[in-house]
């Protein structure tokens, strides 16, 4: 039997006050896929993944997350799917005043009944899990800027999500920090099941991590290739993903 997919989304138009940057989206992400949403600088990779998360609304469409229809639903019912999500965003997005255990303790704390000492367990696992045993009183200033990546990542699993979003995650960091944090993102998607979705235009990346993808091409303003980004480069449907996929190596079909 098959099983419906974790998201889908039907003819999304996306944007901002009304104007419209992509249109007529439509694509499935499924349960424990690493899925890439890649494309060209200013065509709306993070617009997508801002209107798939609820941080801005979409211009028209339909988002379907594990069955519910997350555009229409009600707001307790919206918070409590955002609730099974994690995000990683491009800067870690860390409190600078707040030690790591604290950053990592901040959404148990908010969203959970637990003790002080169960939310100490789960930190310490959680930056454990990021290889950041023994960084927990550390503050995001006194520690790299890969490890303040990895310290995001393990706020943003501190409440177990089913789905994890990644903005950029590679942006500032060197090629080794960077396979680093490829490396991890494939160990907590074969470990822990979890369904991930990334926004990146880095192609070690895309090749290393990603089962499927869409491309969003600004010339046409919609998705024009959809599938595992390894096929898509020994079978390219267009000049336009070719290029992006070869860092402009020329076209012949």
């Amino acid at each position: 039997m098959k099983q419906d997919p974790m998201i889908r989304v039907k003819n999304l138009s996306i944007g901002y006050d009304g104007k419209v940057i992509m249109k007529d989206l439509s694509f499935d992400i499924s349960k424990g896929d690493i899925f890439i949403i890649m494309g060209g600088s200013g065509c709306g990779k993070s617009t997508l993944l801002r209107t798939l998360t609820g941080l801005i609304p979409a211009q028209s469409g339909q988002i379907w997350i594990q069955g519910i229809d997350f555009i229409n639903t009600n707001s307790k019912e919206k918070l409590e799917i955002m609730k099974h999500s994690g995000i990683l965003y491009q800067s870690g997005a860390l409190f600078s005043s707040m030690t790591l255990a604290e950053n990592v303790a901040l959404p148990l704390q908010q969203y959970t009944s637990y003790s002080q000492d169960k939310i100490s367990q789960i930190v310490a696992f959680k930056l454990a899990l990021v290889g950041l045993s023994g960084y927990e009183d550390y503050y995001p200033s006194e520690i790299s800027g890969g490890m303040r990546k990895r310290a995001g990542l393990a706020r943003a699993l501190a409440l177990d999500p089913e789905i994890v979003y990644f903005d950029e995650p590679s942006a500032g960091l060197d090629p080794v920090s960077s396979k680093n944090l490829d490396d991890l993102i494939l160990e907590i998607n074969r470990t822990l099941g979890t369904t991930i979705i990334v926004v990146t235009h880095e192609l070690s990346s895309i090749f290393s991590i990603g089962k499927n993808s869409i491309f969003l091409d600004k010339t046409v303003r919609t998705i024009s290739a959809k599938g595992n980004p390894n096929e898509l480069l020994k079978n390219p449907p267009n000049q336009q993903v070719y290029e992006f996929l070869t860092r402009g190596a020329q076209y012949e079909k």
